[in-house]
């Protein structure tokens, strides 16, 4: 039904063949709250409506996914492909430690960021996900439609670049694709700003970085509309520390400096200046 996948078989059953997934062509077009769900992990689960926005992905871990270079983040394989930069995105939690929320890759002038969240076995919640986005666009200001993209229902947006304005003081907005699919008890969400939310040459490519993505949705009970543990592999890990010693240095240094003058003096003058702050969604 829909042109699903077959899906991987137990080592008791008689392995099957893997087709190769067509590339896609032209363009594709936070939330739900509910009781804890308990993980089933059937041999063969039945194909849903909302199956027919996957035909070619994005790929659920228990079927016959293509094969690819894919970076293993836990609960998502990432495509690794040529020219396309992998950053993760972080924000501090209540006791300021980092917390991983998300995963951008960008390619050229295109920025695609992910994120999978548990679903129930039912489809639906990408449906509740859009209609609390386009709440959350158009209390900022910006403007916000339906689209029937290559993934299904999407919206497009302009949404306002918070300090930025043009020399006649209007409020400058890029543009916006919210993108999503339902997949077996999960709901990967994806952002595209850039060139893929604009230009239509370039929405193809940025859609197909999506489809070659895997969710590993885990045995573990999820409430619905909760996002599934990113997890990064050791260097990136040592990457991400290092970068945070390093800013919470120089805003160190810069605290240090605010209360004293180039020449010593005491404050009273120009106030020192400041650097770069955490602003919940950082990139390293």
């Amino acid at each position: 039904m829909f042109g699903r996948r077959r899906k991987k078989r137990d080592a008791k059953t008689e392995s099957t063949g893997t087709e190769a997934a067509p590339r896609r062509e032209g363009a594709a077009g936070a939330v739900s709250f509910g009781n804890e769900i308990e993980p089933e992990r059937p041999t063969e689960q039945p194909a849903k409506e909302a199956d027919r926005y996957r035909a070619t992905g994005p790929w659920d871990s228990a079927e016959d996914v293509p094969e690819a270079k894919r970076m293993d983040l836990g609960s998502m394989l990432l495509p690794m492909a040529q020219g396309a930069e992998i950053q993760v995105n972080v924000a501090q939690d209540a006791q300021g430690k980092q917390k991983i929320i998300g995963v951008t890759m960008m390619r050229d002038k295109s920025a695609l960021q992910v994120q999978p969240f548990a679903a129930p076995k039912s489809s639906g919640l990408w449906d509740e996900m859009r209609e609390e986005l386009r709440e959350q666009v158009v209390k900022q200001g910006g403007k916000v439609e339906d689209h029937e993209g290559t993934f299904g229902p999407e919206l497009r947006a302009l949404v306002p670049v918070k300090g930025r304005k043009t020399e006649d003081g209007k409020q400058l907005a890029q543009r916006v694709r919210f993108i999503g699919v339902d997949g077996p008890r999960w709901v990967l969400r994806g952002v595209i700003r850039g060139d893929g939310a604009s230009k239509p040459e370039v929405m193809s490519e940025v859609e197909q970085l999506f489809a070659d993505i895997v969710v590993v949705r885990g045995d573990q009970p999820v409430p619905p509309n909760e996002l599934l543990p990113i997890t990064v592999p050791k260097q990136i890990q040592e990457q991400m520390a290092q970068a945070a010693k390093t800013r919470a240095a120089q805003q160190a240094a810069q605290s240090g400096n605010a209360g004293r003058s180039p020449n010593g003096a005491a404050p009273g003058g120009q106030p020192g200046r400041s650097g770069s702050t955490p602003n919940g969604s950082g990139q390293s």
